[in-house]
């Protein structure tokens, strides 16, 4: 087995500077480098590594304070446990059955000049992307001949007007030309300090395996897989993690199987029942949310709205596009930010574009946005005052084609996934699962809890 322990490796320098982390802590990093793992013509294997082990050592890091230790644990990333945990869902088995990843809609098409890739995952997205096209059944031969007939770029404004997902192909050079691409220039992490007071102090954790977000409280207002996949790291560190949804909008199944370990699940009618939101906010650390920028602002929960009324908090902000630019409230997914930022071209050939390997946006910006806040949650035992960070899937887009090296050294054979996967019961049936790959030392290796029922739970902190 190839284990390297060095200070130096480009993609993890840059993602720990990012954080605002200390440079010198890096050396407690070592990395098991496999062959073959996650293997794509952009450095994807580098990204989750790097992903994964910053935010391990972020929660190594806030570990070691909370319980008085003279050093930081040593971190330890394993390729094999990496490439397993990206692809999580595709190792999901309930009671034997493989998850149903993506919808027969949800896929690339030929249009008259081009190609456009859909998301039709949700029966409403589904819904308005048919009615977009004029089609009145989810027929793919019928959606297929609307689709000839018309431009990429008027099927992808035709089908967001309609509130659906529709993006068109684009060339690296075709983004980089593109308005919303200058949130490319802006950080891979976003962080701001509002100036506010900090009113609760966090007891040291218990004796026993290390939990550095042990007693944290953290609602979860995200949905599919970057910001579940972040809370759910977050729950694995001993975080009471409570999902909240609208009713009426069920997650679905297979997605809430694979990413709701650790948490509770809860459902919460914003408009109609503030009083309670309001309730669980005076008693919460952290707020994830993953909605459209703005989308969450009528009911007051901008960030700026929720750190004001709950002095101290750390909001975390997860979007698509970013938060600023024209695309900025535009509905987004991991497969269409590949499609729009040149990485399906060069992935793909002239006659068709390619993928990622895994949906490496989604689950390597939820392990950077999960290190986000485990680093504010250490930064804020130094000082009072709440935080705000802001990550995206383009941001993350923009650092995999432009800003990360491919590893050069040569590593074992990738294993076999067996080795990183895991069976248990749960409310939902017995389930094959894939481990976490965030490991330190004294750290825990797998969640307290598996995923219960969708909304089952109350809307309470335990």
């Amino acid at each position: 087995m190839t284990e390297t322990e060095d200070a130096k490796e480009d993609a993890k320098e840059d993602a720990w500077a990012a954080l605002g982390g200390d440079p010198a802590l890096l050396a407690r990093v070592s990395t098991v480098v496999r062959d073959g793992v996650l293997d794509a013509r952009l450095p994807v294997r580098e990204l989750a590594r790097a992903c994964v082990g910053v935010c391990a050592l972020a929660a190594a890091e806030l570990g070691a304070r909370r319980a008085g230790l003279a050093e930081v644990p040593r971190v330890r990333v394993d390729d094999g446990a990496v490439g397993t945990a990206f692809v999580s869902e595709r190792h999901l088995l309930i009671d034997g059955r493989a998850p149903v990843t993506f919808a027969p809609l949800s896929r690339f098409w030929r249009t008259a000049d081009g190609w456009v890739r859909t998301h039709a995952n949700y029966p409403h997205h589904r819904k308005r992307l048919l009615s977009a096209l004029g089609v009145s059944t989810a027929d793919v031969p019928a959606v297929e001949s609307a689709l000839a007939e018309r431009s990429a770029l008027e099927v992808e404004e035709a089908v967001y007007a309609a509130g659906g997902l529709a993006v068109a192909l684009r060339t690296p050079g075709e983004w980089a030309a593109h308005e919303q691409a200058r949130v490319a220039a802006g950080p891979l992490v976003e962080h701001r300090r509002p100036d506010t007071a900090y009113t609760r102090v966090l007891a040291p954790s218990a004796e026993g395996p290390l939990s550095p977000a042990a007693g944290v409280r953290v609602l979860d207002l995200t949905r599919v897989i970057a910001g579940p996949v972040a809370t759910r790291t977050l729950a694995l560190l001993g975080a009471d993690v409570l999902r909240l949804d609208p009713p009426g909008m069920p997650e679905i199944l297979d997605q809430h199987a694979d990413t709701g370990f650790g948490k509770r699940s809860a459902t919460l009618d914003l408009a109609a029942d503030p009083g309670a939101f309001e309730a669980l906010l005076a008693e919460a650390d952290v707020v994830v949310t993953g909605y459209r920028p703005g989308a969450l602002d009528r009911f007051g929960l901008s960030p700026e709205a929720l750190v004001e009324r709950r002095p101290g908090l750390i909001v975390a902000q997860l979007s698509a596009w970013g938060a600023d630019g024209p695309w900025a409230g535009r509905r987004g997914f991991d497969s269409l930010v590949q499609v729009a930022t040149g990485i399906a071209a060069v992935e793909g050939t002239a006659e068709r574009p390619g993928a990622l390997p895994a949906q490496a946006l989604d689950h390597g910006t939820g392990y950077l946005l999960a290190a986000a806040v485990l680093r504010a949650l250490t930064e804020r035992l130094d000082g009072g005052g709440g935080r705000v960070v802001r990550l995206s899937l383009a941001r993350t887009a923009a650092w995999l084609t432009g800003g990360i090296d491919r590893d050069p050294g040569e590593g074992e054979a990738p294993g076999a996934p067996d080795a990183w996967l895991a069976e248990r019961d749960s409310p939902l049936g017995r389930l094959r699962y894939a481990l976490p790959p965030v490991s330190f030392e004294g750290g825990p290796d797998d969640w307290a809890r598996p995923p219960g029922r969708w909304g089952a739970d109350e809307a309470r902190w335990r």
